[in-house]
């Protein structure tokens, strides 16, 4: 399974040619850190789904002495090894450029990314090749735009939600959130997994 996660990067070589000056890129135009440590932790795995999606990679994975499970598995911790060399660059990458950041950007950056691998990754096996990647794209800027707002009105409006937020200490705030996080992760997983058992190719 090591082979299948370390494929990514071999396919990956050109691409990530372009990792560093895509991650300066938000840098140099002030994104906020935590911006910046989702987007870098996007560009690999979902790099790796366009690629197969494109020379359709699962016909020849199946071939391979790899069971279903041991594929899916090797996207999903992939996914987070991934996130992890890309956060670690991307804190490279700021204190290079002399930028200000903190572990809760990190930890917010992280969440975010599993939280957003964990509601498209199933999606690579339902829809149809040649047009997931770029919905994704898409959904992915438009959550950028849409969910910050969203969130505070919510925190405006549901001022009870958000009294009983504030009266939670920072450690029961990180630990809640990171079980509801690893939990929807595992459980896309699962679903992932039961959606490519059954497909055929």
């Amino acid at each position: 399974m090591f082979n299948l996660i370390r494929r990514d990067v071999i396919l990956q070589k050109r691409q990530l040619l372009i990792f560093i000056p895509f991650i300066a890129f938000f840098i140099i135009m002030d994104s906020h850190p935590a911006l910046i440590f989702l987007v870098a932790s996007i560009f690999i795995p979902f790099n790796t789904y366009a690629y197969d999606e494109k020379t359709e990679t699962n016909i020849l994975l199946n071939s391979l002495p790899y069971t279903r499970k041991e594929i899916i598995a090797s996207r999903y911790l992939g996914a987070i090894v991934y996130m992890v060399l890309a956060i670690g660059v991307t804190s490279l990458a700021l204190f290079a450029l002399n930028k200000q950041f903190t572990m809760t950007d990190i930890a917010i950056g992280c969440g975010l990314f599993l939280l957003f691998s964990a509601f498209t990754f199933p999606l690579f096996h339902i829809f149809k090749p040649g047009y997931i990647t770029t919905v994704v794209l898409i959904s992915f800027i438009l959550l950028a735009g849409i969910v910050p707002p969203i969130v505070m009105f919510l925190a405006e409006h549901l001022t009870a939600i958000t009294d009983f937020i504030l009266k939670l200490s920072v450690s029961a705030l990180y630990t809640g959130a990171a079980v509801v996080i690893m939990t929807l992760y595992a459980v896309s997983w699962i679903v992932t997994n039961i959606i490519y058992q059954r497909k055929a190719f």
